[in-house]
Formats: C-alpha cells, sequence, structure tokens
C-alpha cells in the first residue's frame, strides 16, 4: 500500500509544532546561518508556509551542517555537523512520522535511540547473556560510522518502508546536503552527520540489517547506535564470528570495521569499554557485574577539577550549582555500576577541593578571620590561623577548614553527595 500522504503528516502543524518544541528543548549552538534557537520561533512564524511550500514543491534545499570537532576520551575527535535550526525542525518532524514506522521492524536488542530504550537496559541484556555462559565477547569498532554510510544502501533500505517520492527526496537532499569547513564547502557523497535530528534514526535503519544477520546466526548480541558486542560461548567461536561478521559488515552493509580497536576478549578485561561501562566478576556469587569503566571515572574526576579550578571567580553558590549538575547526571547514567567505595573518595576529594576554593576566595587575613569566626572557631584561633602560611590545599586538608566548612555544612549549603546520590537512585 503506498503511503502517499506521508510528506502532509510529516508537515502538519501540530507535527511541525512538537519538532520545535523539542528543537528549542534540545539547545544547541547555532547553523551556518547564524540564526540561534532563541530567534527560531520568529523566523518560523514569519517562514513556515514559505517553508512548507518549498518542501512541497520538493524547491526546498537544507544548508549544509556546520562542522565541528569534539575530543573523544582516546585523544582522537569526533566529528559532528550542525544543521541550521531550521532544518533541524525539519528532520526532527520526519523522525516524529518516521519513528513508529521503523521501530517495529528493529530488533528487541538494539537499544539506542529509541522510544522507551536507554543504554542502561543494553547493559542489564549484556550482563544477563554474560551470567548464562555467553563469557567471549567480540567487540567490532566500526570505523567513523556515520562518515562512511553509502546513500544508495540507505535510501534503498528506507524505500522498502517508506513509498512516498517526497520524503524519499527530502531525506536525501539532507544526505548531500554537505559540510561547511573553515576552508570552505564540501560535498558528502558518502555518509550521515552525526549532530542531526534524523542522523540516530538513520543509524538505526542502516545497521538494522546487522542485527537481522546476527539474529539468522542465533548469536547473542546487544547493540546501541554503532556500539555493539556480540557473546559467544568459547574463544574459538568468537574468534570465528569476529572473522565473519566484519566480513558481512564491509561486504554486505559497505561499511569500514576498525581492525586495530575491534577485539575479542572476556567481559572483565580493563580493554573492555561498552557504553561507559566496564564489566568485573564477582568470584563470591559467580556472576559478572557491571561498573563505570575506567576512563568514564577519570573524565568525571576531570570535570569535578575544572568545576573546582581555585581560579573560577564565581559565586559558590553557582559553583555547587554546576557541580550538583555534574554528579546527579553521571550517577542517574551509571546507577546501574557498583561505585560506592569510588564514590565515597571522590566525595572526599571534591569537598576538599571546593574548600580550597572557599578559603582563596576569602582572600584576606581579615576577610577569613571574620568567616571563621561565623562558622564557631574561636577569635585566637581565628586570628592565628587566618595568618597561616599554608597553601589553599594544605589548608582545605587541615583541621582549620575541615572543622570549620564541615561536611554537615557543605550539604546544608546545598553540596550533594555523590555516594547518598547513587544511594537514593539505587534505592
Amino acid at each position: 500500500m503506498y503511503d502517499e500522504k506521508l510528506l502532509d503528516r510529516i508537515l502538519r502543524k501540530d507535527n511541525l509544532d512538537q519538532a520545535q518544541k523539542q528543537v528549542i528543548k534540545n539547545k544547541g549552538a547555532a547553523g551556518v546561518d547564524g540564526i540561534t534557537i532563541k530567534e527560531l520561533p520568529s523566523h518560523m512564524l514569519e517562514n513556515k508556509k514559505d517553508i512548507i511550500r518549498r518542501i512541497k514543491q520538493r524547491e526546498y534545499q537544507p544548508s549544509p551542517v556546520r562542522r565541528v570537532e569534539i575530543p573523544k576520551d582516546d585523544g582522537g575527535v569526533r566529528l559532528l555537523g550542525i544543521p541550521t535550526v531550521v532544518d533541524r525542525v525539519i528532520q526532527q518532524a520526519i523522525t516524529q512520522v518516521l519513528t513508529p514506522k521503523f521501530n517495529q521492524q528493529f530488533h528487541e536488542h538494539s537499544y539506542g535511540f529509541r522510544p522507551g530504550r536507554n543504554a542502561e537496559m543494553a547493559i542489564r541484556q549484556s550482563l544477563e547473556f554474560m551470567n548464562e555462559g555467553y563469557e567471549w565477547v567480540v567487540d567490532i569498532d566500526l570505523e567513523r560510522f556515520f562518515d562512511t554510510v553509502n546513500h544508495d544502501r540507505l535510501m534503498n533500505l528506507i524505500s522498502r518502508t517508506v513509498k512516498d517520492g517526497d520524503v524519499i527526496s527530502l531525506i536525501r537532499k539532507f544526505l548531500v546536503s554537505g559540510v561547511q569547513l573553515d576552508e570552505g564547502y564540501k560535498e558528502t557523497i558518502i555518509g550521515t552527520p552525526q549532530g542531526g535530528n534524523l542522523s540516530p534514526l538513520l543509524s538505526n535503519i542502516m545497521l538494522n540489517e546487522l542485527d537481522q544477520e546476527l539474529e539468522n546466526r542465533g548469536l547473542r548480541f546487544v547493540r546501541y547506535a554503532d556500539d555493539c558486542i556480540i557473546m559467544v560461548k568459547s574463544e574459538m567461536s568468537a574468534n570465528r564470528v569476529m572473522r565473519s561478521v566484519s566480513k558481512f559488515i564491509e561486504e554486505k552493509l559497505g561499511l569500514i570495521v576498525n581492525t586495530t580497536k575491534s577485539k575479542v576478549t572476556k567481559p572483565n578485561n580493563p580493554d573492555l569499554k561498552f557504553l561507559g561501562f566496564g564489566f568485573f566478576k564477582d568470584y563470591q556469587n559467580n556472576e559478572y557485574k557491571a561498573k563505570p569503566h575506567q576512563k568514564s571515572v577519570e573524565t568525571f574526576k576531570y570535570k569535578l577539577k575544572q568545576l573546582t579550578k581555585r581560579n573560577w571567580s564565581v559565586d559558590t553558590k553557582y559553583q555547587v550549582k554546576r557541580i550538583n549538575q555534574l554528579i546527579r547526571g553521571w550517577v542517574n547514567y551509571f546507577r546501574i555500576g557498583y561505585m560506592k567505595s569510588l564514590l565515597e573518595r571522590i566525595d572526599s576529594h571534591t569537598r576538599n577541593r571546593l574548600r580550597a576554593c572557599i578559603w582563596t576566595k576569602w582572600k584576606t587575613p581579615k576577610n577569613r578571620r571574620k568567616n571563621l569566626i561565623k562558622l564557631g572557631m574561636s577569635k585566637y584561633n581565628a586570628y592565628r590561623n587566618s595568618y597561616t602560611s599554608k597553601g589553599a590545599v594544605r589548608t582545605a586538608y587541615s583541621w582549620i577548614l575541615t572543622t570549620t566548612i564541615t561536611n554537615k555544612r557543605l550539604a546544608q549549603f546545598g553540596l550533594i553527595s555523590s555516594a547518598q546520590h547513587y544511594k537514593k537512585v539505587r534505592a
């Protein structure tokens, strides 16, 4: 049955309004035209009718995406493409209509960018397979997935479900809209820009072919976007699967397998990192469990360090607010992992760094003396310690501040404990 009115559903007022709200909620930077999220409502109000007309007449031409580089944990960079805010609204409108059509086709063990699914569910399923005896992991790394997708293959897969030629034409226009670099415009004859609202759905459509192939082979696997691990029962099977699946990915899907990063390993190998998690064997209970990977922990510590720099001249309340946001987000994401003692150590270090920040902000001996007295120190000790020759860090770790700016006082001031928050979200 031909879906001739699909474009009309995409361009319906309620769908476009919902797409606009979602784009505003997601925030983000301006594209090549410089129009910001703040300016989007008025721009759409003024130009929406013309945009709809041009799309219906196949005259609409998406703008090139603005290329930005995001540093990766391994030292490399992730290339993101930032579409204009108007293009993001249109992509979001397409995604909202197409997602229900494709979602029912996707595999149950595909968890990325799908309604009602998340990374935690992917980790739980991975642990289930591991604890059923599938203790060898085939970790296949796709090299620059978003930059290597073959447009013709992708459009062929889309056209099996989407029968509206106008929608097909519009999606292809987004794929070939190009990239704006510092040195000029670059065509995109392959790839789908990572960063667009449509890209996650397109990646799932492309990699659903891999899911179905793995299912047909009877393999246990978990996929989240382009991150995929396959679990088998023996090293011999794992090596065989690595060879055959890599061949399928390169020959049938036209993607590139990064042979230097792909590996066959056991779950408790420190080199295995999946969605930011590592795994370990609890020999007492004879089961695998999850924990934040060491690289994820180091990134978290680094971000906390940046938020507790002594030369950051912001109000302490704002500083605590930013620290709390980071803690909540990180702990909520990794809550399935075992990390109680880790978080207790991080809490202690964070509190002392914040104490050092507060001591530095007090600046003068007079101001330090006044604040120490307010916090309950005797006038004699406050006078003597306000002139201490110790640096801010040594002072923060000493009784001078640990007995005045106590853990309880920091909590009353609003600083949350990552260990306590972890306990709360695990309950």
